[in-house]
């Protein structure tokens, strides 16, 4: 069954269950799955050890998704987890988005604070987040008991959204510069110890660093593994990458350097190409989709023959690609950089969480129409969610400003968890990428041959076409759909623009 990125949420939920297993300073929960109500769309948007959490991958909002506990006594929320920002914040019963006609409400959890005998206001006012999707969540800062994973810190920063239009909280684990307060004040005095740094500082894990694994789009969990990487989870080498600073020398988000693309199917192999390249790609497990440069986009929507509907905002593609044996290659930091197959069965997605829409011309008339996994943006920083994420097995550390990436291992049932000694550790069992200062160079943009995109759509039993059309089922009106949205990239502090 495919899994989508999904608009419509009436597809199953999967939540973390609050058994867990300890087992040589390892905690990993359990999952079960259920169905919630139908709802409309939502906008996306010890020392020494290691802590794992149970990820779990939610079709129908777009995202993974961990169960975490808040205040004294405990409250569980599931939460949405997000590199792409840096906060932890849960809604307030009293949000209007909770209480919204029409849609489940909160569903996931809310915090409520006068039931926490913990809770302590440190910033009345002062949480204010905003992403780049238009939605937003506003409130007080304050601090609690939090758990996630067997960890339990107990005085945690969090934000409570008082106002907010989402109806679910998230895990931010990214930069601590890229906490909203530093965007609001402009200033990094504001910084305080997010999630990932106050482990250390609980003397919880050695260093502020993590592992994630996202698994396949037909799995139902992955996991991030906090302090450590799991050597049974990838394949081959696992390479390190530097990420790159703002012009400012700051580290505010995962940017890396992107240098090349391939298009591979049983038909040939093309070199795409973009005056973009090198590119500063983000790697952001809080965005669905992948977003490229628009003539990079353009030229991956051609090899695969799929198209741009005006309907849903968005390229579209007939279901029945995910069957196609083409793939991509992404390139990372120079030539000598890892490079990451993304297969079309992980870039095909459901549109929708009923049924599906069908093309009503041209030569894909009457096949059933899928959201493409990779989209275009305008500018840069451009973004690498969770349709190129599901593909990688990626280690971020935030001490040393390093990325260790490899092709990931789908649905491995082994595992062997190696902990980050010290706090300037390199990541274990990694290696450097060589040669990265060739990652600046700029490659000539040519035009490519297409010698792939035939085997593309032929491998799928597809005849592709320029014209086709894309129409909708008489139950769904295109009022009823949204696009995906993004995770948030601040443009604070000059965050927006990258060093290469």
């Amino acid at each position: 069954m495919r899994r989508g990125a999904g608009i419509i949420a009436a597809g199953a939920l999967f939540a973390a269950t609050t058994l867990a297993q300890r087992k040589d300073g390892v905690v990993q929960w359990g999952i079960q799955r259920r169905q919630p109500p139908p709802e409309t769309y939502t906008r996306v948007r010890k020392r020494a050890s290691t802590f794992e959490e149970i990820i779990t991958n939610e079709e129908a909002r777009g995202g993974y998704f961990a169960t975490c506990r808040l205040g004294t006594p405990g409250q569980d929320l599931t939460l949405q987890l997000d590199t792409g920002s840096s906060d932890i914040w849960v809604p307030d019963p009293t949000a209007k988005v909770c209480s919204k006609s029409g849609t489940e409400g909160c569903a996931l959890g809310t915090f409520n604070p006068d039931r926490s005998s913990t809770f302590k206001v440190v910033g009345q006012g002062d949480f204010d987040i905003n992403y780049v999707d238009g939605s937003s969540s506003k409130g007080d800062y304050f601090t609690d008991v939090f758990q996630i994973g067997g960890a339990t810190l107990q005085n945690m920063t969090m934000g409570l959204g008082v106002n907010t239009d989402i109806a679910y909280g998230l895990v931010g684990v990214g930069y601590a510069l890229n906490e909203a307060i530093v965007g609001t004040t402009q200033s990094t005095a504001s910084v305080y110890p997010n999630l990932p740094v106050n482990m250390v500082k609980e003397k919880l894990i050695n260093t502020v660093a993590y592992s994630l694994w996202l698994n396949d789009l037909d799995s139902s969990s992955g996991n991030i593994l906090f302090g450590g990487i799991d050597t049974q989870k990838y394949k081959g080498d696992l390479t390190r990458i530097n990420i790159l600073p703002t012009t400012q020398g700051l580290y505010t988000s995962f940017a890396v350097a992107m240098t090349s693309l391939i298009a591979v199917s049983p038909s040939g192999q093309d070199t795409l190409t973009s005056k973009a390249f090198p590119m500063p790609v983000v790697l952001d497990s809080g965005t669905t989709l992948s977003y490229l440069p628009t003539d990079l986009a353009l030229q991956v929507w051609k090899e695969v023959g799929a198209l741009y509907s005006p309907d849903f905002e968005l390229a579209v593609l007939p279901c029945d690609m995910q069957n196609s044996e083409g793939y991509f290659s992404f390139g990372f930091g120079g030539p000598s950089g890892p490079q990451i197959n993304v297969s079309m069965d992980e870039l095909v997605l459901d549109l929708t969480s009923g049924r599906a829409p069908v093309f009503n011309t041209g030569p894909y008339k009457g096949m059933d129409a899928c959201e493409f996994g990779i989209q275009n943006f305008s500018s840069a920083p451009y973004l690498l969610g969770d349709t190129f994420l599901r593909s990688a097995y990626v280690v971020y550390d935030l001490v040393n400003n390093q990325v260790g990436l490899a092709a990931t291992d789908f649905n491995s049932t082994e595992s062997n968890i190696v902990p980050f000694p010290s706090l300037s550790a390199h990541i274990p069992s990694a290696t450097i990428a060589p040669d990265q200062s060739q990652a600046t160079i700029r490659p000539s943009v040519t035009t490519p041959a297409y010698a792939a995109s035939a085997g593309f759509t032929d491998s799928a039993g597809v005849n592709g076409s320029e014209n086709a059309a894309c129409g909708l089922p008489p139950a769904l009106g295109a009022a009823q759909l949204s696009v995906v949205g993004l995770s948030m990239v601040f443009a604070m502090l000059g965050s927006g623009t990258f060093l290469l």
